[in-house]
This record gives C-alpha cells, sequence and structure tokens, in this order.
C-alpha cells in the first residue's frame, strides 16, 4: 500500500492490456446480464429486415405471400402492400401514407416507416407516431393459410372509420 501523499509514478500501458481486458470481459457480461434481465433475447435484438417481393400468386382481389420467419417487412409494390411481421403478429399495410398517398419507406434508425414527402411516422405495428397524417397506416385483411398469408387487397381499413376491423387485421403467431 502507498502513502497518498507519494507520488505515483506514471502508468505503462502495456500493464493495462490484460486487465482492460478483463475489464471489457467483465462488463460485458454484466451489459449481457442485464439484457437478459429485461427479456430481450437475441431474436428480439437482431436487424427489423426490409426487403421487396412480389405475391407468391394473386387470385382476383387475394395475394398470397409466404409466412414471414422473422421480424420485417416484405414490400410488394406490384400490389401496393407491405407485409409486416412484428412481435409475433403479421399486419398487410396499404403501401401509401394515409395523408397524401406517398409510399412510405422503411428508417433503420427510428425502427419506423417515414413519409418521404411530410415525414409522417408510423410504428412497424402501423400506429401513427407523428407527422401530417392524422391516423394510423391503413390495412388490409389478412388471414393464415398453411406456412402462407392470405391478403384481402379489395379492402382496405381505415383506422378512424373503422377501429374494431382495423385492429383485427391481424395474424397472431
Amino acid at each position: 500500500m502507498t502513502d497518498s501523499s507519494t507520488p505515483q509514478a506514471p502508468l505503462d500501458c502495456a500493464c493495462l492490456g490484460p486487465a482492460s481486458r478483463r475489464a471489457f470481459l467483465r462488463d460485458a457480461a454484466s451489459l449481457l446480464g442485464c439484457v437478459a434481465s429485461l427479456g430481450l433475447t437475441p431474436g428480439l435484438i437482431r436487424d427489423f429486415e426490409v426487403a421487396r417481393r412480389s405475391a407468391l400468386r394473386v387470385l382476383g382481389d387475394e395475394a398470397t405471400y409466404p409466412l414471414p420467419p422473422s421480424d420485417g417487412a416484405t414490400i410488394d409494390r406490384d400490389h401496393a402492400v407491405i407485409l409486416v411481421r412484428h412481435q409475433e403478429r403479421i399486419y398487410a399495410f396499404a403501401l401509401w401514407c394515409p395523408h397524401q398517398h406517398t409510399a412510405l419507406r422503411w428508417q433503420d434508425e427510428e425502427r419506423r416507416f417515414q413519409c418521404p414527402k411530410h415525414k409522417s411516422t408510423f410504428q412497424p405495428d402501423g400506429a401513427f407516431v407523428s407527422g401530417r397524417a392524422t391516423r394510423a397506416m391503413d390495412r388490409h385483411p389478412i388471414r393464415r393459410d398453411g406456412e402462407t398469408v392470405v391478403v384481402d387487397l379489395a379492402v382496405t381499413l381505415r383506422e378512424d372509420e373503422d377501429a374494431d376491423r382495423w385492429r383485427q387485421a391481424v395474424v397472431q403467431l
């Protein structure tokens, strides 16, 4: 033990190597413990993947898509649909912002959909967050059929006009 009045020699950086690694590993383990205690698993930490794909098939007014394997969005520009899997639910949205019919885009940094025209933002479940839009993203009725989901393209549900049907337009996994 050194006397507090005794000047300390400067530390040699070489002596910090092993201690720094140990401290890093200790801190990393602590962080992982915190993440686990919050219930966050690697599946929930994974990035929200966005892909562009067309429907597997379209019969009349119904488009069929493969069941998404993980959280993310499939954008089908041909049929103006955004298919989203988020927190064990699947939604089918109209591609367009409810404010002025501009194609929505996914913003990785904010983890939200955004209208490039007036910057309205929406959660992955379609809920309105901010901007000029005054309602959530419009949904299409959707149902599960084995390992696929079927979207009714002929019906567009607005949250402000039919809140009950809008809330029910979801496939629970």
